[in-house]
C-alpha cells in the first residue's frame, strides 16, 4: 500500500505530466490513461477526469468537444496560464533534482 505522502507526491507528477502533454498537442482521457500507464501510473477515468476538471477550473487547461466515430470526445489543450505554470514547475523540478 502506498503512503498518503507518496500518493500526494505522485499526484503532483501526474498534474505536471498532463500539462506537459497538453502543451505538445491536444489530449483526451483514454490516450492520457495509456500514456500514464507507460510510466507506471494506474489511472482510472474516475480519477483522471476530476484532475482534468480541476486543471480546467484553474484555467490551466481548456477543453473542446469533437465527434469521433459517432461519439463525443473531449480534447484538452494548455492555456497561456497553464504554459506559465508548467514552465515554473519545470524550473522547480530542475532545481530540486540538481540538489538531490
Amino acid at each position: 500500500m502506498k503512503s498518503k505522502i507518496q500518493r500526494k507526491l505522485f499526484l503532483g507528477f501526474i498534474y505536471i505530466h498532463i500539462l506537459h502533454h497538453a502543451s505538445e498537442d491536444k489530449i483526451y482521457g483514454a490516450w492520457m490513461i495509456k500514456e500514464l500507464e507507460e510510466h507506471g501510473y494506474n489511472m482510472s477515468p474516475g480519477t483522471l477526469y476530476p484532475i482534468f476538471h480541476t486543471l480546467e477550473n484553474e484555467n490551466l487547461l481548456k477543453s473542446t468537444t469533437k465527434t469521433v466515430n459517432g461519439k463525443n470526445r473531449k480534447y484538452y489543450s494548455i492555456t497561456p496560464e497553464g504554459e506559465k505554470f508548467l514552465e515554473e514547475s519545470r524550473e522547480k523540478l530542475k532545481e530540486l533534482t540538481n540538489e538531490i
